[in-house]
């Protein structure tokens, strides 16, 4: 991890393994972002923090039911597939998260331990800017957000504060918003929330699914995310602060959510 250029700004990010929505993010970004030797390294943690595959694929199996389970695990299975050969196919398209990372010559560390002394200790002596969450599911802890020289900023993708917690676009949709939030925040130790830096809000199109909806926006986030490091690179930041008592957390939909939310006409997929 790191990158021995000499760079004027040097960032970190910290993320999950996802090959479906997290993947587009970073598409987006690598191809948009003006100068890629500031990136020091991506570190990809566990999806959805889950260290045993069977609870993950419970709670995948209680979200999307049985047929919308077996058509996501069988892309899910093929993607990996398509990862290991990525780079041997021909093609300009990478499967995996690692292996866009590796073609844009950015280093990859898998880790989960994010807020371990060992994990902080190295973050350090990288003397980093800035770390920036992208969909990571580990809860920072206060000497990890305290390691970079600008702290860390974490893209959340509902309306901050009304929409904090897990799932927030499942939310948005559910409770019959006409647009979603993107928003990017300072990070705390407490879930999503830090200082507001930017918040921008998207167009539901009543022909969206939450796949679509998830891949639209995950695109325009990277466009947003560059806006943020630009302003806090030139220390042109004005924050908005996310007032507590105006904020709701959500949780992971139980199967009931996922009900309510076909009831209501919509869909996953």
């Amino acid at each position: 991890m790191g990158n021995d250029e000499k760079v004027s700004f040097r960032i970190l990010f910290i993320t999950q393994d996802d090959p479906f929505y997290v993947r587009l993010f970073f598409e987006e970004f690598f191809r948009i972002y003006a100068d890629l030797a500031e990136i020091q390294g991506v570190v990809i943690t566990r999806a959805m923090n889950k260290r045993n595959p069977l609870e993950l694929a419970r709670q995948m199996l209680g979200f999307y039911g049985p047929w919308g389970f077996l058509r996501t695990g069988l892309k899910y299975t093929t993607y990996k597939v398509l990862s290991v050969a990525d780079g041997r196919l021909g093609t300009k398209r990478s499967y995996g998260l690692a292996s866009l990372c590796k073609r844009y010559g950015v280093p990859v560390v898998h880790d989960s331990n994010i807020n371990d002394e060992a994990f902080v200790d190295r973050i350090e002596g990288m003397r980093l800017d800035l770390i920036i969450s992208v969909a990571c599911s580990v809860i920072f802890k206060a000497p990890l957000i305290q390691a970079p020289r600008c702290g860390c900023i974490n893209i959340h993708h509902g309306r901050l504060p009304r929409y904090r917690g897990m799932m927030p676009t499942f939310w948005q949709m559910v409770h019959g918003e006409k647009r979603v939030g993107i928003c990017i925040h300072e990070m705390n130790t407490r879930i999503d929330d830090g200082r507001i830096l930017l918040q921008q809000e998207v167009d539901i199109d009543p022909t969206d699914t939450l796949d679509s909806l998830l891949k639209r926006t995950k695109r325009m986030a990277a466009h947003i995310m560059v806006e943020a490091i630009d302003r806090i690179k030139s220390g042109n930041v004005e924050y908005r602060e996310n007032v507590e008592k105006d904020a709701s957390y959500f949780s992971y939909p139980t199967r009931e959510d996922v009900k309510r939310f076909r009831q209501l006409g919509k869909r996953i997929m």
